[in-house]
């Protein structure tokens, strides 16, 4: 009895152009408002001391804010990148 690996079929990635591009252009819009946080902070760090909402300070509030546009574009990637490759698929079938 031998003991080999498995034969796996790996097919071409179709999307990887797309998803790399995607990934750039969310990297960029992320890195745009990460960097609008920065220069506040080196600027005028009292902005960031400035109460906002609730007596919550715009530091507290943007880095929040930083946590949940990640979150959503992460999200995005992810819906927009399984749609890019069930089209691949669909047009497989066909």
């Amino acid at each position: 009895m031998l003991h080999e690996p498995a034969e796996v079929e790996h097919k071409e990635d179709e999307s990887t152009a797309f998803k790399t591009r995607l990934g750039l252009i969310l990297l960029a819009i992320y890195g745009a408002i990460y960097l609008a946080f920065i220069v506040i902070n080196v600027a005028t760090p009292k902005t960031m001391g400035t109460i906002v909402v609730g007596g919550l300070n715009l530091a507290i509030i943007y880095g929040f804010g930083l946590i949940v546009v990640a979150l959503i574009l992460a999200i995005a990637y992810n819906w927009a990148c399984t749609r890019h490759e069930k089209s691949f698929e669909k047009e497989d079938e066909a």
